[in-house]
């Protein structure tokens, strides 16, 4: 997979350069800021953006947000020591497809970029955590003016459908799913593709992405 790097720690990023390039990535840049991020994957069209969150001369989340509308075929992760919750939010509805701490394990490292190069999202355990206690109370975050806290896109969702979408959001694969739910792995890929239809989602990346934004996910 080809890597871009964005950090203002030239140590780190040359540490995460060599360890990507043990598991088989190629690091084709690394920038120093959200400026240079967005320059340098506009120019090399990476496969993956590893997105720190603050840096001076432009922010990572502002990068994301503009990157994402210029080429929102490019995954972006933010991989940062920011426990913030709106750094976290804010990075997700720019159009981040993960949030990654910088304490997590190199093999956890490892396991979420699999993920991204099977078009999932990069969310670690905790962090899907958060993002579900988040979203189940959508009332608490309701549009203006929104009619009895209800979510737009959440009525024609059966109630399996919003439990496979909210599995989908914790991170859990179809085969994890359908464990869970006590269903079919092919079941599972049925309800998904619904959702994808209902959503007009391109991927399960993009549909997790948009519970977050729109909060899709109610208390169950």
């Amino acid at each position: 997979m080809l890597v871009l790097l964005a950090d203002d720690h030239a140590l780190f990023r040359d540490g995460l350069a060599s360890l990507l390039g043990a598991w088989g990535h190629e690091v084709v840049g690394m920038a120093s800021d959200g400026d240079a991020a967005v320059e340098l994957a506009d120019r090399l069209r990476p496969e993956l953006v590893l997105m720190d969150v603050r840096m001076p001369g432009g922010g990572g989340i502002e990068a994301t947000a503009r990157l994402a509308a210029l080429h929102p075929e490019i995954p972006i992760v933010m991989l940062t020591a920011s426990e913030d919750e709106d750094d976290l939010f804010t990075a997700i509805k720019a159009g981040a497809r993960g949030y990654l701490l910088k304490d997590l394990e190199a093999h956890q490292l490892r396991a979420m970029l699999a993920a991204v190069e099977r078009g999932e999202v990069a969310i670690s355990p905790v962090t899907a955590a958060r993002i579900l206690a988040e979203v189940a109370h959508p009332a608490a975050r309701s549009v203006a003016g929104g009619g009895g806290g209800r979510v737009p896109g959440q009525d024609h969702l059966t109630d399996r459908e919003v439990e496979v979408l909210r599995l989908v959001v914790a991170g859990l694969r179809n085969k994890e799913i359908a464990a869970e739910l006590g269903i079919s792995e092919n079941t599972t890929k049925f309800h998904l593709r619904n959702i994808l239809e209902k959503l007009h989602a391109g991927s399960r990346a993009e549909v997790a992405a948009r519970a977050v934004r729109e909060g899709l996910v109610p208390d169950r």
